[in-house]
């Protein structure tokens, strides 16, 4: 009788919530984490195991090396994508809420956007480093290459987002709070309202893939978005409700319409004003919320 070998290996399944976050970070999709992680578990499935010293070391490394080639293709797909492209939502739940850096500030939308500055070998030798604390050797051996240009690697992508890096660092109670006064302004048509609640170098990135009606670019000044967004609160108020969720490690404005997702609205701020605002309104990045509840968040409409 055959004894099934998936039964008789190391359990490595405890790798794979940390797997997922590598993946993600390096390529904002769901899917194509999952299917980057899969296929790192049939290939440890197919190694000589017993040469294998670190199985967790040798599947991160695995991981990185897929999705740094993903990555490449994602980058000329992305070239054709109509208006800007935005990483898709997704639930604190599938990552390991052990480790202290996995529902940090390295897993907000803003930060997630600003990796996108970076090569796909610059991006995961920073991610790496800086959010799962993997030494130069390892990061030299999972992209083949010295020490010493590993290090190198790292110091390159610290300084290419530095500068804004810092500004991301913002306690989840300013979000909220701030988003229960931009919810409160739109709602009640109060412009003043939604002007002070904004700084005056806000941004706006909304994605709708072509699927939905979405700004073809990245809208700049407060009093752009105000403009824009009551236009909006005029034509379709009436559609739309509004609710307060935690997704990527942060909170979100969801928006549905008849019970059904339209968009994830995310916030960064310096804790006194919002900064930007992100908005994923694509569809086929909504899937997430779908399994999504948080039944402790009340409604905010």
């Amino acid at each position: 009788m055959m004894t099934d070998p998936f039964l008789s290996q190391p359990d490595v399944e405890r790798y794979r919530a940390r797997l997922f976050g590598i993946a993600y970070r390096m390529l904002g999709g769901i899917q194509d984490a999952e299917d980057i992680v899969q296929e790192a578990m049939l290939r440890w499935h197919q190694t000589d195991r017993a040469a294998v010293r670190e199985p967790e070391a040798w599947l991160v490394s695995v991981v990185t090396r897929l999705a740094i080639d993903r990555l490449r293709h994602a980058v000329v797909e992305r070239e054709t994508y109509i208006g800007p492209w935005l990483p898709e939502p997704v639930a604190d739940d599938r990552f390991d809420a052990d480790r202290s850096a996995e529902l940090a500030s390295d897993l907000s939308m803003a930060f997630l956007v600003l990796l996108e500055r970076l090569a796909p070998e610059e991006r995961a030798a920073f991610l790496l480093r800086e959010v799962f604390d993997a030494d130069y050797d390892d990061i030299a051996r999972t992209l083949d290459k010295t020490p010493a240009a590993a290090r190198q690697t790292v110091h390159r992508a610290r300084e290419r987002i530095r500068t804004d890096r810092a500004r991301f660092i913002a306690a989840d109670d300013a979000k909220e709070r701030l988003f229960k006064k931009f919810v409160a302004a739109l709602e009640s048509d109060d412009r003043d309202g939604l002007l002070a609640v904004l700084a005056p170098d806000a941004t706006w990135t909304s994605d709708g893939g072509g699927k939905v009606n979405a700004a073809g670019r990245v809208i700049a000044g407060r009093d752009q978005i105000a403009r824009m967004l009551m236009k909006f609160e005029e034509k379709f108020a009436h559609l739309f409700t509004y609710r307060f969720g935690h997704m990527n490690g942060e909170p979100v404005l969801i928006t549905e319409t008849n019970g059904r997702p339209f968009g994830v609205t995310y916030c960064q701020t310096d804790g006194q004003r919002i900064l930007a605002l992100y908005r994923v309104m694509n569809p086929e990045k909504l899937g997430e919320l779908a399994h999504y509840a948080d039944e402790e968040s009340p409604e905010a409409s």
